[in-house]
């Protein structure tokens, strides 16, 4: 029988052989600094929170204050746990034709979970806010049976987080289900239909008053914990994945690529896989998303004395698509990448269909987005402007990032919001993608005003399409020398 050592084993091999170890090694030693620094935030949060909110509120007590709003802390770390931790599922198919209990597999993987980054982090705010809580003459086991509560809680989340994942994993929109139960439950509270937060807030304290009452939380996780047992048990089988559902397959007249000529095969093929797949379709429904993206600042009279803001919600609203898709480049292509690279084709042809899909999204999202002009010229010029960087800049940049994608994507998997295939290259490239032109419009408006910042963010993105062929050729360069180690790495499952 297989012993947990041995899983631990095979995931300490898993994790060092594979092809994304040795060659992102200063990507990941910047994602430990950037833990390092939340770390540190909640650490700090932990220390001041009590004289801070005794300095704030000298009449109240601070642990019934923290406890009143726990409620909104829960439901946003419902939220982030959604979009950003995913079950920790080995590559078990193998083992499932090996004498290797169903039971013992689903446990190691349940139990990995809980080793989350996600799971420890809030412990650096609730540790250091209980011994404040001691240093202040508060009964020392309530404190610990509190900690102990918080602790509960945030394993509750995590075995919560799984569930909701596994009932919304089979539609298009898969994140209608998190928004609907997280807005929901806030719009309740805020509109005082059931006071939650105040339920939340007075069972924390009674559990901090009679310990007995921790046996409930106890007795929840557990709960949560079984279910998703359940749940992960009945689909741990080598034809879990396989479909009996025969849907008739529509074939769209995809004719006017034609008339980009070398480039209209790989078009065609990009398109068949962004409608025919569920992950990479999410991509096309996110332009509805980010099209309508402009009306949470646009309405708001605040946002109208903030101008240089309008410079980013321009490269958001024009550039959705471009940075939903082309962050994923060429990992879209990776479960026949081997194959396309077998071709006697030219990489830079496979990369301009790449470029000229992102530039087409962009000049439609342009167009789309010219109502914005009822709430002022002002948006329609920043737009503009964003859509000449977005198609000068940053589709070149998010080419240039490609070459350093080492991760397979699953087409079969959820499609919105689904971070399988994500490494620290799609987060990292959100820097140079949208925190750039920001800076560089907001810098300029500081420094003059706000026509001067839409035109060097149009200058900018001139410029690049002037040297476009230039990029091109030094982008291309970049994938062939990177072209036998994406094949290596997208041969791999991890």
């Amino acid at each position: 029988m297989m012993k947990i050592s041995h899983f631990l084993n095979l995931e300490w091999k898993q994790f060092f052989r594979s092809s994304h170890w040795q060659k992102s090694v200063a990507l990941n030693i910047l994602l430990i600094l950037l833990a390092l620094y939340f770390m540190a935030s909640f650490l700090v949060m932990g220390v001041a929170l009590y004289p801070i909110l005794k300095e704030q509120f000298p009449d109240q007590n601070p642990l019934i204050i923290v406890n009143g709003v726990l409620f909104y802390w829960w439901l946003a770390e419902l939220m982030i746990r959604f979009f950003f931790q995913k079950l920790p599922v080995m590559s078990v198919k193998p083992l499932l034709t090996l004498p290797v209990k169903r039971s013992k597999v689903v446990n190691y993987v349940l139990g990995k979970s809980t080793l989350s980054f996600i799971n420890f982090l809030p412990l650096f705010a609730v540790i250091p806010f209980g011994v404040m809580l001691i240093i202040n003459d508060y009964p020392l086991v309530s404190v610990l049976v509190w900690i102990l509560a918080m602790i509960i809680m945030t394993l509750i989340m995590n075995f919560l987080n799984f569930i909701i994942e596994s009932f919304s994993s089979d539609s298009e929109l898969a994140f209608l289900p998190i928004i609907v139960l997280v807005g929901g439950l806030f719009a309740l509270n805020y509109f005082d239909i059931v006071s939650l937060s105040k339920f939340t807030g007075n069972a924390m304290t009674a559990v901090y008053n009679q310990p007995i009452y921790l046996i409930i939380l106890v007795l929840i996780l557990a709960g949560v914990y079984l279910f998703n047992f359940k749940i992960l048990k009945q689909k741990l089988y080598l034809d879990s994945s396989l479909k009996s559902k025969v849907a008739e397959v529509n074939v769209a007249d995809l004719g006017w690529t034609k008339r980009f000529g070398d480039l209209a095969p790989f078009m065609q093929l990009d398109l068949k896989l962004i409608w025919r797949n569920k992950r990479s379709k999410s991509s096309a429904f996110l332009m509805i998303i980010g099209l309508l993206y402009g009306l949470a600042f646009y309405p708001n009279p605040t946002y109208q004395e903030m101008p240089w803001i309008f410079g980013f919600v321009g490269i958001f609203v024009t550039g959705i698509f471009m940075i939903s898709f082309g962050q994923f480049i060429p990992a879209w292509d990776s479960a026949y990448y081997k194959l396309l690279m077998s071709q006697n084709i030219k990489y830079e042809q496979y990369l301009k269909s790449k470029f000229t899909l992102m530039a087409m999204s962009v000049i439609i999202l342009f167009v789309l987005s010219i109502p914005y002009v009822y709430f002022g010229w002002k948006i329609l010029l920043a737009h503009f402007s964003a859509a000449l960087y977005n198609i000068g800049v940053n589709t070149h940049v998010v080419l240039f990032g490609g070459a350093f994608n080492r991760k397979k994507i699953d087409l079969s998997q959820r499609a919105a919001f689904n971070y399988q295939g994500t490494g620290a290259v799609q987060w990292l490239i959100g820097i140079p993608l949208m925190l750039l032109p920001l800076a560089i419009f907001g810098g300029v408006y500081a420094i003059s005003n706000f026509e001067t910042g839409c035109a060097v963010l149009a200058i900018l993105g001139i410029i690049g399409i002037l040297f476009h062929q230039k990029l091109m050729r030094f982008i291309t360069e970049k994938y062939l020398e990177s072209k036998y180690k994406m094949i290596s790495a997208f041969g791999q499952d991890s």
